[in-house]
């Protein structure tokens, strides 16, 4: 028999990370990977919505999910020197700017903001872009208040997939023909 999805530890308002120990749910850790899975799970549901956007796309997305999931486990490892928390490197940022790159490299150049929309899967990575903002503010909190315990590639990493998010909102509408919507303000 397997073992039943439902442990009861938490039901105290309590939860383990990895290692020793136990933390509010409310911790600014749990707080961050929290987030950081919220993410994960849109980007699973902007995939959806991708599918005649290109097999080039999807299989970038995918690729952020991994990346994401690593990132949850990294967060989720208070050790400086567990096995974690060293998961997203450099290496992974350098990798979200390459693909920037060659997203924008199909667009026009921005000359003004625009709206979040035109596509349901743009609109589904605008989201995911707005949730990522919101795991990097989450980490800049827990690196203010635990310091090491977070590996500085993660706050970096974060930062340039909002990036990427955006550009991939973009590029998706544009492979579809649809214009950027200009905000005018």
């Amino acid at each position: 028999m397997s073992p039943k999805i439902y442990t009861k530890t938490g039901d105290d308002g309590l939860t383990g990370l990895l290692g020793p120990g136990r933390v509010s749910k409310n911790d600014p850790r749990i707080d961050a990977y929290g987030v950081v899975d919220e993410l994960n799970a849109q980007l699973g549901l902007a995939r959806l919505h991708l599918q005649t956007s290109g097999a080039d796309l999807d299989a970038l997305i995918l690729s952020l999910q991994h990346d994401l999931f690593q990132l949850g486990a990294a967060l989720a490892d208070p050790n400086p020197d567990g096995p974690f928390h060293h998961r997203i490197t450099m290496d992974h940022v350098v990798r979200l700017e390459r693909e920037i790159d060659r997203l924008d490299g199909e667009l026009t150049p921005l000359t003004q903001f625009i709206l979040p929309g035109g596509s349901a899967g743009a609109a589904h990575l605008h989201v995911a872009r707005t949730t990522c903002r919101r795991a990097e503010r989450a980490v800049v909190g827990l690196l203010r208040q635990h310091g090491q315990a977070v590996a500085p590639a993660s706050l970096i990493y974060l930062n340039r997939l909002s990036d990427l998010l955006f550009t991939l909102a973009r590029a998706v509408n544009h492979r579809l023909g649809l214009p950027d919507v200009p905000w005018e303000g």
